[in-house]
């Protein structure tokens, strides 16, 4: 396929576009920073006119693209106003999503975000480990606008029923070289607690973005995308009842394992994470 990466120069965007041009596929990178070249366009994605411009098509670049993967955002509550977060992610998501639709491409592949499950987790989650399954809890500007976007997806899938939109909940992307910095997690594990010692290697992401190119069904869908290990060297139910007593497991958990579910991930997309900061520490 020719996929347009909105976001492409990002943390993630480049795992991505790599993982996706390593499968096989052309990658058209959209952003506001990176190298020109013929894979790359630089674009405002809060201008309706120049997405939908871009998917269509761009002189001698490029006739049209297949599919999107949307990752363009101000990536994480607290770097800009809460206002211009809204502002900016919420606009660029709706031109993204409708400018797609416009150009008659049916596979939108979403970053969405752990944050909508609870974190910094103030308030407990219902239930541990969290899934999909209990309704969004933004606790954020940042937040609340991943959730207004999967609502968006909602109900243009509504609209369009051959439309699929799948929105992803990244967990921290990480580098191999952040990895250094893991060991030292152990000494309080209360620093970790705010995304329940979750991570996800930006390769795995990469994996995540082309599963759900591949399977994701026509109408809207969202998986949380996390690595199968969480960062810390401690049994992760131990970890769980230390700092969050009166949270009930719901099942067994394996030494090491992830809290964040990605059991519908693995089940529905087929993703499985090949990556870890244990192969690299």
């Amino acid at each position: 396929m020719t996929v347009a990466v909105t976001g492409s120069s990002g943390k993630l965007g480049r795992s991505v576009v790599r993982g996706l041009r390593e499968a096989g596929h052309t990658v058209l990178g959209l952003d506001q920073h990176g190298e020109r070249g013929p894979g790359f366009l630089r674009i405002d994605l809060t201008d309706y006119g120049q997405v939908l411009d871009a998917l269509l098509g761009v002189d001698d670049r490029h006739a049209g693209v297949d599919a999107v993967v949307h990752l363009g955002a101000i990536p994480a509550p607290g770097l800009q106003a809460d206002a211009a977060t809204f502002h900016n992610n919420l606009t660029a998501t709706y031109n993204v999503f409708q400018a797609g639709r416009r150009a008659g491409i049916k596979r939108i592949i979403h970053a969405s975000s752990e944050t909508v499950l609870g974190l910094p987790f103030d308030t407990p989650p219902p239930y541990i480990p969290v899934d999909e399954d209990y309704p969004a809890r933004p606790e954020s500007t940042y937040s609340l606008v991943k959730h207004l976007e999967e609502q968006l997806a909602i109900e243009l899938t509504r609209w369009d029923p051959k439309l699929s939109i799948t929105s992803l909940r990244f967990s921290n992307v990480m580098d191999p070289e952040d990895y250094a910095e893991f060991p030292s997690f152990g000494a309080d594990p209360r620093e970790r607690k705010w995304n329940l010692w979750g991570y996800v290697d930006g390769r795995d992401g990469a994996q995540a973005v082309l599963r759900a190119l591949e399977n994701a069904a026509p109408g809207f869908d969202r998986f949380i995308i996390a690595a199968a290990d969480t960062v810390m060297d401690r049994a992760s139910d131990g970890l769980a009842r230390e700092v969050l007593p009166g949270v009930d497991l719901t099942r067994a958990v394996g030494e090491y394992e992830t809290l964040l579910s990605i059991d519908k991930a693995r089940r529905v997309l087929g993703y499985d994470p090949q990556h870890s900061w244990r192969q690299h520490v």
